[in-house]
């Protein structure tokens, strides 16, 4: 493609949209039943981001009805109606013909960097303060045998470790990943930052709120909001059914 292009290779678009919208679509030209394959491939696509979306406005949705059952899970058709229509009006600048940069500005600072810290910090949440030997009882009680060591070592060690350095380089070459085709001001910069820290900054704003409304000492008051809660050992398995084992 670069050689019909006269590009060099760097200039074809080897990732991002231009994987998808223009080397996909010249690649498969190229094919025999290049049509047939053109309609699996983009309905591949819409499927692929419908049930993408689906499935991380259903996590939301659920969370704030379950939340405020009496405000929203009462209205729930009118909540979600609402909500589309909002994130409608606030998607129609990706439609323009700078789309494209806003599109890769927010891959770049909007999931990508606070998913990285978000997954990281529920790891050593998980792993590191509630202990992987409490999560490995736990499992145990669900599925009758604990796990095996290698999940243990992923869970303890390699996982946390990975996302935490991956994060980190991520953090430091945010400006590679925008690309070169376009130089973004320097405003832009500020704008991404502040996408990444509307979702990072939830998990200290809760470290705080949990600090306030714990009873006790400043120092009691800190070591308590590190402490995992444990369940008996005793303790039943309550099954939606109302099964115990």
């Amino acid at each position: 493609m670069a050689h019909v292009q006269q590009k060099s290779i760097e200039m074809v678009g080897l990732e991002g949209p231009g994987l998808v919208f223009i080397v996909y679509p010249e690649a498969i030209a190229t094919m025999t039943g290049s049509v047939f394959w053109s309609i699996i491939f983009f309905l591949m696509l819409i499927t692929l981001g419908l049930d993408s979306t689906f499935g991380g406005l259903e996590a939301m949705i659920t969370a704030l009805c379950d939340e405020y059952p009496k405000f929203l899970g009462r209205h729930r058709e009118i909540f979600v109606a609402v909500l589309l229509f909002g994130i409608y009006i606030c998607a129609l600048p990706t439609t323009t013909y700078g789309g494209v940069y806003l599109v890769n500005m927010l891959n770049v600072y909007g999931p990508g960097l606070a998913i990285l810290f978000v997954v990281f910090v529920e790891a050593a949440g998980v792993c590191w303060l509630y202990g992987t030997e409490n999560f490995a009882r736990d499992i145990e009680k669900m599925l009758g045998h604990k796990p095996g060591l290698f999940w243990t070592m992923c869970w303890k060690y390699i996982s946390p470790i990975f996302l935490l350095v991956i994060f980190i380089f991520s953090l430091l070459g945010h400006e590679e990943m925008l690309g070169t085709e376009y130089k973004y001001p320097q405003w832009c910069f500020h704008v991404g930052y502040a996408l990444t820290a509307s979702s990072i900054m939830c998990i200290p704003l809760y470290i705080v709120y949990k600090f306030i409304i714990t009873p006790g000492s400043i120092l009691q008051r800190w070591k308590m909001i590190w402490k995992a809660e444990h369940s008996s050992e005793n303790s039943a398995l309550t099954y939606c059914g109302g099964t115990e084992v």
